[in-house]
């Protein structure tokens, strides 16, 4: 009934401005001036809307029109690494904030020196998974380090993964409960008023796929238990993807090994300044705004591709 009703809605709002454009038609085809500066406007906006509404017909994944769990991990180069992974963390939130999405921080591990080690955040909004998908991969910065005395250039990796939000009754990922290994502990942060006397953070982990997912966010045990079985369920899901698209690219003779050593997309801040996706070839030479959250183009110009 759900997806009866979603598709309801989805063929609902085409009609709506199936009708709109006809009804825009008949008063140009009039002959009356008076409405043309109106309708040049309104037709301006329902262009525009009609360009935001076919990017949504590139999503055809199950979750594509649900939640996301995004997890940022800070790779090779140190805390320029970790101060980069806090650079992206603050782009993806920027992002959601753009869209008027719902972001919640379910783990956050701080560096030593500055950033973050890792973080993951549950994006919740209409096709969220299907935009933020785009976003997979390792990202690479290029700029002269703010940590380094003699200002070197410096490169460091960032590795972006996204989850798909599996609803818990999701039939296509089954967890057994004497699978799973869960170790309660005092979660880490600031001290003061902040510190927490109980222990709360939980660390579950997988026994027959040594998937290890930590929740520490929340003051209530529950409550980050919940938060990381959600993670668990998304790896799982995309462990179980992976593992069909290996199959099909062996019979397609055209297999190749998951890993993630390359990067999807530069950010160069020195010697000139570009942020350039690898999959697309499409670049943007404002790489404050690309910072500030302005990553539709990147999202769109990927999903096209696809």
């Amino acid at each position: 009934m759900k997806e009866i009703a979603d598709i309801q809605e989805e063929a609902d709002l085409w009609k709506n401005i199936s009708n709109q454009a006809k009804d825009f038609l008949d008063l140009a085809g009039s002959g009356d001036e008076s409405f043309r500066q109106e309708l040049e406007a309104e037709a301006a906006r329902l262009e525009k809307r009609v360009d935001e509404l076919q990017i949504t017909t590139l999503f055809s994944g199950p979750y594509d029109k649900g939640g996301a769990l995004l997890s940022i991990n800070s790779g090779a180069g140190g805390t320029d690494a970790q101060d980069w992974a806090a650079m992206l963390f603050r782009m993806y939130m920027r992002w959601a904030e753009r869209r008027g999405f719902n972001a919640e921080i379910i783990h956050q591990t701080e560096g030593e020196e500055a950033g973050i080690k890792s973080a993951t955040v549950l994006i919740e909004g209409p096709y969220a998974y299907g935009y933020l998908r785009a976003e997979k991969g390792v990202h690479r910065l290029v700029r002269l380090s703010p940590f380094d005395a003699a200002h070197r250039r410096h490169t460091s990796f960032v590795q972006v993964e996204v989850l798909p939000e599996v609803a818990a009754e999701d039939p296509t990922v089954e967890i057994n409960p004497d699978d799973l290994e869960i170790d309660i502990y005092k979660s880490s942060g600031a001290g003061g008023q902040n510190v927490q006397k109980n222990a709360t953070a939980i660390r579950i982990t997988h026994k027959p796929t040594g998937i290890v997912v930590s929740c520490q966010n929340e003051r209530s045990q529950l409550q980050n238990r919940e938060n990381a079985m959600k993670v668990l369920r998304g790896r799982l899901y995309e462990m179980k993807l992976a593992e069909q698209e290996d199959q099909l690219s062996k019979l397609r003779g055209e297999y190749q090994k998951a890993e993630w050593g390359s990067q999807i997309r530069s950010y160069v801040l020195h010697p000139y300044q570009m942020v350039k996706d690898h999959r697309t070839e499409f670049e943007k030479g404002n790489t404050q705004a690309v910072l500030d959250g302005d990553i539709d183009d990147f999202i769109e110009s990927y999903l096209k591709s696809r």
